[in-house]
């Protein structure tokens, strides 16, 4: 992340895997991102996290106890409010091949086996990460054209209402709300 990078910008990452040892590398190849690194033991844990915060991305262990990776990413993509945060699978070399199929199947975005080489999971969790920034700074833009069009249609209703009244407009006024309009509109065209 950059040093200019706001509070609004960062973007936190949810590392879920049964094993302490696997958490503390995660944690150790993720840190100097300087981005909030979140836990969870277990996908029932995973869960709970994902419906009280927002995650650009999650790192998820694909075995575990109780609730599997594979059913963890099968319900953070049934939910509305989580379906659309990329899942990065990661397993055990030796496990069998078809969980990889498994993974992309169940709608994760990568998938990685351990021992991963940590420089290519910081470049793939990076590309992630700025692909959040990206999508929130698309919404952003978008709120600020509706919110502008919204402005734009009142100002319009206002100049209909002044010229359909019994007494003229005064000129100077009608130019001043013109004026605003083309200000609005040019403001839309810019970004």
């Amino acid at each position: 992340m950059s040093a200019e990078a706001t509070t609004e910008e960062r973007a936190s990452i949810l590392l879920v895997d049964d094993m302490e040892d696997n958490l503390i590398a995660l944690e150790a190849v993720l840190g100097s991102l300087n981005e909030p690194l979140v836990r969870a033991r277990s996908g029932e844990e995973a869960m709970k996290a994902l419906l009280r915060q927002h995650f650009a991305l999650v790192l998820l262990d694909v075995r575990m106890p109780g609730m599997d990776g594979f059913e963890t990413a099968a319900n953070i993509k049934r939910l509305d409010q989580t379906k659309d945060v990329p899942i990065i699978f990661l397993t055990g070399a030796e496990d069998d091949s078809g969980y990889a199929f498994r993974g992309y199947a169940t709608g994760a975005a990568d998938y990685l086996t351990k021992p991963f080489d940590p420089w290519v999971l910081r470049a793939k969790v990076t590309v992630f990460l700025d692909l959040h920034r990206k999508n929130q700074q698309l919404e952003r833009v978008l709120a600020q054209e509706q919110a502008d069009y919204h402005q734009v249609n009142a100002q319009l209703a206002e100049l209909e209402k002044q010229l359909g009244g019994d007494t003229p407009p005064d000129p100077q006024t009608l130019r001043a709300q013109v004026r605003e309009l083309r200000q609005l509109l040019a403001r839309g065209r810019v970004n």
